[in-house]
């Protein structure tokens, strides 16, 4: 049995049931439901929900074989697991905040200052590279409250958009951490269980499908040369004979290919302007790496 650890709750919630059951392994518990545990379609794989902060450890100890969690989550804890995939969502920034109305504009101005936090090894280690003595106050939350009742003269602190220091009258001045969500396992399991690794590559599968598009067009054969040298592709075009052209005396061929999504509005225009007809764009579900 392969036990995969999520988080059951909060920003990272959400999008983890949504790429495992893109790759799969439909969850239906977590945070509404309450449950600890659920099933999955394979009998041999289950899931446990606890909180993002507590899987670096439950991981590590074996409590489960594989989980989901934040790269700063993993290092602040100092995790010995095997980091497997970046599965890039929950992007966000650890940053250096303080009050809108300070005279701190850089970390170097906070020597010997205190500062607030959740991640005290993340952020020791920042200001240690900067060779910057600060007093750290580790909090468990609501870190902006802390320069304005002076337990704190700055915070370093989660922020994803900038709207909750700016709702609290702060300002970032640097960025300490960048964290993304990543697919970690405990490194024996590793060994062990080989289905691990399919996991891993159910996962990247939708990963590699969300950066393409599958593009399908009919191009006159006199048309093909041009259209090779504009469409890239994962290993060259698809090219197939169109058997029920309208012209006999024009030769039809469909083309298909795999592209990057972000090159979809270039890519097509200039296939129009050079005969291509009847473009479909179309997503893709899973790509196997």
């Amino acid at each position: 049995m392969i036990r995969i650890v999520i988080p059951n709750k909060g920003r990272l919630h959400e999008p983890t049931i949504s790429i495992f059951r893109d790759a799969g392994f439909p969850i239906r518990g977590g945070a509404e439901s309450r449950k600890l545990f659920e099933k999955t379609i394979d009998p041999e794989i289950s899931i446990l929900f606890a909180r993002a902060s507590d899987i670096p450890e439950y991981v590590q100890d074996g409590a489960a074989d594989v989980g989901i969690t934040g790269i700063d989550l993993i290092t602040e804890r100092g995790a010995d697991v095997e980091t497997l995939l970046d599965l890039k969502f929950g992007k966000s920034n650890l940053v250096l905040a303080v009050l809108e109305d300070s005279n701190f504009e850089k970390a170097q101005d906070l020597e010997g200052k205190k500062v607030a936090t959740e991640f005290p090894k993340i952020t020791g280690q920042y200001f240690k590279e900067l060779g910057v003595n600060i007093n750290i106050i580790k909090v468990s939350g609501a870190c902006e409250i802390t320069p304005h009742v002076g337990i704190a003269d700055a915070i370093v602190d989660i922020s994803s958009s900038g709207t909750t220091l700016m709702i609290n009258h702060m300002k970032a001045i640097d960025k300490v951490f960048s964290s993304t969500v990543y697919l970690i396992a405990n490194k024996e399991s590793l060994q062990t269980k080989d289905k691990i690794l399919d996991i891993k590559t159910a996962l990247e599968s939708v990963l590699n499908a969300k950066e393409r598009r599958y593009l399908m067009m009919n191009v006159p054969e006199t048309s093909l040369k041009a259209i090779k040298e504009v469409l890239p592709g994962m290993s060259g075009p698809t090219v197939m004979k169109v058997e029920s052209s309208k012209s006999p005396e024009e030769s039809i061929l469909a083309v298909h290919a795999v592209v990057d999504a972000n090159l979809i509005f270039t890519i097509v225009n200039k296939l129009k302007k050079i005969g291509a007809r009847d473009i479909l764009v179309v997503p893709i579900e899973r790509i196997m790496p």
